[in-house]
Formats: C-alpha cells, structure tokens, sequence
C-alpha cells in the first residue's frame, strides 16, 4: 500500500474543497498515509466567455487532471460527478464514488422566492442547457442567459443586478458554507438535477490497484449505484454537452427508481421516462430508461443537436 498520495486538483474554490474533503477522510481511515494536493487549472477554468457546449463540454475541466495522472504527479483526481464524461479514456477508472451531497438545483434571487414570482422578461442565469430547457419549457416568459464562472463569480453577478435568478447546484453551495444564500430548492420534478449532480469521483489509473484499494473505504454503494444507473443512460443516448440531458435516480425500499428527460434547447419538445431497477444491475436500468425517451421521440431531437449544437 502507498503511504503518500497526491490529489490532482482544479484551484477553484469548490474544486480545492472537495480535494480537501477526500483528502481529510482518506487520512482518517489510513493514519499511515499522508495526502497532498496539486492545484491545476483547467482548459474549462481558462475559457469563460462561451458556452461550455461549444467548447467542448464538460470534459475541458477533467483532461489536465488525467494528463497529471498518466504523468505519475498524481495518483488520484477529485471530480464533481457531473463533470465526468460518460466514457472514460482507456486505462483510466473510478475507484469510488463518494455519498451523495443534496442532488437539488438552488434558485437564488435578492428579490423574489420562487422561479413563479420572476415577472415577464426577468432574467435567469446559467451555464447548464438542463436547466435551460427545464426553466423555458415550465416558464417561457422568463429570459434564460448563460452564466459562467465559479460559484463565487456567479453570485458576485447576481448581486451586481445582471440577473433577477440564478440556478446553481445546491450541493456547491452547501459545500462552500453559502446556504444562506438559497433562496428555494428545485424538486426534481421542478429541475431533474445533472447526471451524478452532488457525487463526487475519485478516478485513478486502472492498473494501480494499490491506489484503488487505499480509496475504497471512500465509496458509497447506494450513491455508486445511483450514479451508474445515472450514466449508463445519459451514455446510451449520447447527447454529450450539446442536448439537454438530466437524471436523477435514488433508492426506495431496496430497489433505485431512475427518472430522466431529454429535450430540445428551448424546452419545447421534452420528452420524460422513469422505471425502477435492482441496484446489482443498474448499467441495465440506465439503459431501459434511454430506450423509453428514445421510443418517444428523443431520437430525432438528439440528432439535430449533433448536427446543429448550440
């Protein structure tokens, strides 16, 4: 077994926390081993004045992390779940996933309680096309805007009168100590939260097996099987960062039931699928869903954002 680790890490403030967190409880559960973390900054930290759609998605803030892995600089990275793409490079693997943080979207507003109080017009900031699509489709009155930045630099432009809203994950928040700055949580059923929304992932290289059995005190069976059911979805429809995609699955008396949507960018046509599955097999459960969105139509929608992304 190692006795020395290093975390690879992005230097936002979330990113550092969650790096720490891992950090903290892995020396817990070894007090033979010592942690250190490398700070990076990523392509998707480095690009802020376009949509992350058009950039390339989500992946922009994972590949230098993996690229210090293959390095041997670090043996683990620290990721929040909604970030990882759905197919990992070959040779790299998820040693854990850690328990599920709240998996709610956050509205957050200096004058108004709800998404139903924003006026005709009112404007709702943020980068995710989900909740884009989610929000245009429930409340087509409402102007939504992309939003990039860190938590800190999104709530700096809410409070500077750029927006009336704004949509954050509610675990970030809740992570960084800013609860007092959610104003109401989103139901599932108001915003179907990102695949692995709340989840953290530990992922190392597939060959050190030694690093991986250091990390496994880490992983959350119920969480991990949540999450994969989560993923083998989003994975079976292969919208990457281009299509509106969301999922959220829990379990419920022993068994994970897995609900999702698929839609276009305006929220017009939105398709929704939910079934239950068995947490020993929830890759198949992740894939029945997709064949229900796909059976209702989502087919065609995924293809013209492939061929036309945003």
């Amino acid at each position: 077994m190692p006795s020395e680790l290093t975390i690879a890490t992005r230097e936002s403030a979330l990113a550092l926390w969650q790096a720490e967190h891992v950090r903290a409880r892995l020396e817990a559960h070894h007090p033979d081993l010592r942690v250190s973390l490398l700070g990076m900054t990523t392509q998707g930290d480095r690009i802020l004045d376009a949509p992350l759609a058009r950039i390339g998605g989500k992946g922009l803030f994972v590949k230098e992390l993996e690229v210090a892995l293959q390095q041997g600089r670090a043996q683990l990275a620290v990721h929040s779940m909604k970030d990882v793409p759905m197919e990992l490079p070959a040779g790299f693997t998820l040693a854990a996933i850690t328990a599920r943080e709240d998996p709610r979207d956050a509205f957050v507003s200096l004058r108004y309680a709800n998404l139903a109080e924003l006026p005709a017009g009112a404007r709702v900031g943020t980068s995710s096309l989900r909740r884009q699509a989610q929000i245009r489709a429930a409340y087509p009155h409402l102007k939504v805007e992309t939003l990039r930045g860190n938590v800190h630099t999104r709530l700096r432009k809410l409070d500077e009168g750029r927006f009336e809203a704004i949509i954050l994950a509610a675990a970030g928040l809740k992570r960084l100590g800013l609860q007092a700055r959610i104003t109401a949580l989103l139901s599932p059923e108001q915003s179907l939260p990102a695949v692995g929304q709340g989840a953290l992932g530990i992922e190392t290289l597939a060959a050190h097996a030694d690093v991986i059995a250091r990390v496994a005190c880490l992983n959350d069976p119920d969480t991990a099987a949540c999450v994969r059911a989560e993923r083998a979805m989003s994975r079976r429809l292969q919208g990457g960062c281009q299509a509106p995609i969301g999922g959220y699955a829990h379990m419920d008396g022993g068994r994970i039931k897995l609900t999702a949507f698929v839609s276009d960018l305006e929220g017009r046509r939105l398709f929704r699928a939910a079934d239950w599955g068995e947490p020993n097999a929830p890759e198949a459960l992740g894939e029945r869903v997709a064949e229900a969105l796909l059976e209702q139509g989502a087919e065609a929608v995924l293809r013209e954002l492939r061929q036309h992304p945003a």
